[in-house]
């Protein structure tokens, strides 16, 4: 089983920066896709920023200039730096990683427990 800490959510004004960061912890042979999803009241999971192993990343065009997601497979972590924060940002953002924990074994995705952001303006 693996397990997913998230921690760095919080209250901030319009234009401030946060960093978020997932822990993964457990039986873990190896990490494929590391990514960041969030989801506003009211509205679908969306995904923010996402990191493969290789080190390609890929984000919504809404955060694109602002927000950094970077993924350290030996540390087992993803960070997301939040920078020039809007108030639609406001979201519990979730952190998902693509794990196999042996060898042989398929990818499986999990999912953290999920931080607020929440953004004033």
């Amino acid at each position: 089983q693996v397990q997913l800490v998230e921690s760095g959510g919080g209250l901030v004004q319009a234009g401030g920066s946060l960093r978020l960061s997932c822990a993964a912890s457990g039986m873990i042979f190896s990490i494929n896709n590391m990514g960041w999803y969030r989801q506003a009241p009211g509205k679908q999971r969306e995904l923010v920023a996402a990191t493969t192993s290789r080190g390609s990343t890929n984000y919504a065009d809404s955060v694109k200039g602002r927000f950094t997601i970077s993924g350290d497979n030996a540390k087992k972590m993803v960070l997301l730096e939040m920078n020039s924060l809007k108030p639609e940002d406001t979201a519990v953002y979730y952190c998902n990683l693509e794990v196999r924990s042996h060898y042989y074994d398929p990818s499986v995705r999990y999912w953290g427990q999920g931080t607020q952001v929440t953004v004033s303006s």
